[in-house]
């Protein structure tokens, strides 16, 4: 695959891609919500985490109820400082909730949100639909294959580093230059592998300054090139808190302002804590949208 970025600055693509799910398949005519639940006490917003099982479908219904399209779940904390996780221990955690929240919640598509093939596999073959992997195979080598093996569609993120050391003095030469150009190279080896279900996340806050990610938002129309669904995080992130001088659980309107503007920049997915603030500002922008033209 080759991305030639002079001429996508000039001509961004404006075609809407899709993604395949339980054979059925999935279009982004509107922007779709990812709900966030951590199944850890470790993660930076404690409003994401629940470790109980009864408040882990709580919370999991909550956010279908307001909307949520997908449920990301995740037993280990990616935040800037945390250790790499360990797989047997992760995986420990997800196999007695993972089944529940199947049973539960049927018509829900779930993601897992790993840097381990070996959670990975399980999970898919468990009833997961799509491996969420901040790490794009970085951690693991083994975890392109192991999509490829499960034909599983897969969330590639672009960190520079690892979570103990990303926020360590982070450089590019040309942030939006860099991060295109490594996904579309690893979109090129996922497609040899037969991958083609790919979700790309620009990682905001993964090895990024304050100016790398809104260098990176400004930018984000240029991802359409990529022709795969473009999911964006920045729910309660340091892009709001530092900017705002606030803490995550204050952060709530300073994200609505920027989910609004990653939507009207091309954003597909929002992956988010507060999904019903999400999910108006997506109707508030089509029903303008709509009425305007």
């Amino acid at each position: 695959m080759n991305l030639d970025l002079n001429s996508a600055k000039i001509h961004p693509s404006s075609q809407i891609p899709t993604l395949q799910l339980r054979g059925n398949i999935i279009t982004f005519e509107e922007t779709q919500v990812m709900g966030i639940v951590n199944i850890n006490s470790d993660s930076f917003f404690a409003g994401s985490r629940a470790t109980a099982l009864d408040a882990i479908l709580k919370l999991t219904e909550k956010h279908i109820t307001e909307g949520a399209t997908f449920i990301d779940i995740g037993a280990s904390s990616s935040k800037p400082g945390s250790t790499i996780s360990n797989a047997e221990d992760e995986w420990k955690t997800l196999e007695s909730i993972i089944p529940e929240l199947l049973q539960a919640f049927p018509n829900t598509y779930f993601s897992i949100d790993t840097y381990h093939s070996l959670v990975a596999k399980n999970a898919i073959e468990m009833g997961i639909d799509i491996v969420n992997d901040i790490s794009s195979g970085s951690i693991d080598n083994t975890m392109f294959d192991t999509i490829a093996a499960l034909n599983a569609p897969y969330v590639l993120m672009h960190m520079q580093g690892n979570p103990q050391n990303m926020q360590i003095a982070p450089q590019y030469e040309d942030v939006t230059k860099e991060v295109l150009l490594f996904f579309s190279q690893q979109i090129q080896t996922l497609r040899q592998k037969g991958v083609t279900n790919i979700i790309v996340d620009p990682g905001f806050g993964f090895g990024k300054t304050q100016a790398h990610n809104y260098q990176l938002f400004d930018a984000l129309p240029l991802f359409k090139n990529l022709h795969a669904p473009i999911l964006v995080g920045i729910s309660r992130k340091s892009m709001v808190t530092k900017v705002l001088n606030v803490d995550a659980a204050n952060a709530l309107n300073g994200t609505t302002v920027l989910n609004t503007l990653a939507i009207l920049n091309g954003a597909n997915i929002l992956r988010v804590h507060d999904v019903q603030q999400a999910k108006e500002a997506i109707h508030l922008l089509t029903f303008a949208k709509n009425n305007t033209n």
